[in-house]
């Protein structure tokens, strides 16, 4: 029985609902699985919206439903560049929320890095650990390809 008041119940987002950021999800999850091995692929799950008339809220959580942060931006779905930056930017707030620590790190600095677009418009963990020592911030790899840098990533984790 629900109760008036009570709070509606997340569902788990059935794969091909949500297609762009479903691929989107799909590539932060590589860079999940190079960078925190023990974790299991993050999901999408959607609550209704508090008005009838808006879509549901699609959030990004851990394997076991968790999440932390804004719901993602309806309008990303327009493109898969668009809801790649969506989807990572509510992958990080999740991640380092509920396990209180900095994600991804730079393999370099040890330093979070933060989804950006780069020169050619591809969205890029970027790093701003020279910085620290007056030198220019850097674009570390595209997002979704850690897995591309092989050992040294795992080994800051």
């Amino acid at each position: 029985m629900c109760a008036l008041f009570d709070p509606p119940e997340p569902r788990r987002v059935s794969p091909g609902e949500y297609p762009v950021w479903d691929q989107a999800l799909a590539l932060l999850n590589r860079d999940l699985a190079v960078t925190l091995p023990q974790l299991e692929p993050l999901q999408l799950l959607a609550l209704p919206s508090h008005d009838a008339d808006e879509p549901e809220n699609v959030y990004v959580a851990m394997a076991n439903g968790e999440w932390h942060g804004n719901c993602l931006d309806p309008n990303s779905q327009d493109s898969l560049a668009s809801a790649l930056a969506s989807v990572a930017n509510a992958a990080q707030d999740t991640v380092m929320e509920l396990l209180w620590q900095a994600w991804p790190l730079c393999p370099e600095h040890g330093l979070g890095m933060h989804p950006r677009e780069d020169a050619q418009e591809q969205l890029s963990w970027w790093c701003a650990g020279e910085r620290l020592l007056r030198g220019p911030a850097h674009i570390h790899t595209a997002v979704g390809a850690l897995d591309a840098l092989g050992e040294s990533i795992r080994t800051r984790s």
